[in-house]
């Protein structure tokens, strides 16, 4: 059964780091893309299938600022492009509704005043069971509970406001500490965490006393953590320590789970961390925490 992709809105398609003067392909809402950087810096998105049998236009190469094919005169469909934000947004529906206007709003990425870092996580998963991860932040209680959660995450109280393509979850601090949560149409989620001291006016005033993190996701789910303060790369260092511990526990766990349901392993099986090292290639902490959360749930 196909994804429900929203044709008609912008999409992160990569990192303007990413793309370079080599053609890049990439799968964009079920489409086939070939992305490539001309000679003049303008980003170039294309169907990546060659009308002659449909062969990969990125098992091509480029000649200049073409993509060479067996026809010269062989056209292809091109997708509207903006680089904005640190990344490559394409338009995969109607070209003729394609505003730039649109595109969501994640200036921080390149705002000298904010300190950001970022990775791309590839989750095996419909995108929408990301964007509700992310929109209920719940979880960071039972799952971050060693960096950024803790009970009050799941117990404090939120506002939610609804806008014509936008959903906004609040979760303010009794005094210092704020969480909004916004999310936009069809797969983009801005996650605005801080504290600061009382009284100091955040999170609508100045915040330049305190400690903010601003976390904008994406269908393959970028994680990109940005801190407005002088000591921010400490904050971010740690912070992605913290996220690569838990993306390893659920890469293994992941592994462990497919060895289960492929029969490799059967279930109420015992395996020992060494081997589990061995089978899901990670170290052996996460796999530990994978090996007591899957013994958790009766699995081993």
């Amino acid at each position: 059964m196909p994804k429900p992709f929203p044709m008609n809105a912008w999409y992160a398609a990569g990192w303007d780091a990413e793309i370079k003067h080599a053609l890049l392909p990439r799968t964009i809402c079920g489409k086939h893309v070939v992305m490539f950087r001309k000679g003049d810096g303008e980003v170039v998105a294309l169907e990546d299938a060659c009308w002659h049998r449909l062969v990969p236009l990125s098992k091509g190469r480029l000649d200049g600022d073409t993509v060479e094919t067996i026809n010269p005169s062989a056209c292809v469909r091109a997708y509207p492009v903006v680089e904005r934000h640190r990344f490559i947004w394409l338009w995969m529906g109607d070209p003729a509704l394609a505003d730039p206007l649109l595109v969501p709003d994640m200036h921080w990425n390149h705002d000298p005043a904010w300190a950001g870092d970022g990775k791309t996580i590839h989750v095996k998963c419909d995108y929408r069971l990301v964007v509700d991860n992310l929109m209920d932040l719940t979880h960071e209680t039972f799952v971050h509970g060693s960096s950024i959660g803790n009970d009050a995450v799941a117990e404090a109280p939120f506002d939610v406001t609804h806008g014509e393509k936008t959903v906004t979850l609040q979760k303010p601090g009794p005094v210092d500490r704020w969480q909004i949560i916004r999310f936009e149409a069809p797969c983009t989620v801005n996650i605005d965490v801080g504290v600061a001291p009382a009284g100091s006016g955040a999170p609508e005033g100045d915040r330049s006393q305190g400690v903010n993190g601003y976390n904008p996701d994406r269908v393959f789910y970028n994680l990109n953590i940005d801190a407005g303060a002088m000591w921010a790369r400490r904050v971010i260092d740690r912070m992605r320590e913290a996220e690569r511990s838990v993306s390893q526990t659920v890469r293994a766990q992941l592994a462990l789970r497919e060895l289960i349901v492929s029969g490799g392993l059967r279930p109420g099986e015992r395996i020992s961390e060494l081997q589990a090292v061995e089978v899901t290639g990670v170290s052996r902490t996460p796999v530990r925490m994978a090996l007591v959360r899957l013994e958790e749930e009766g699995l081993l």
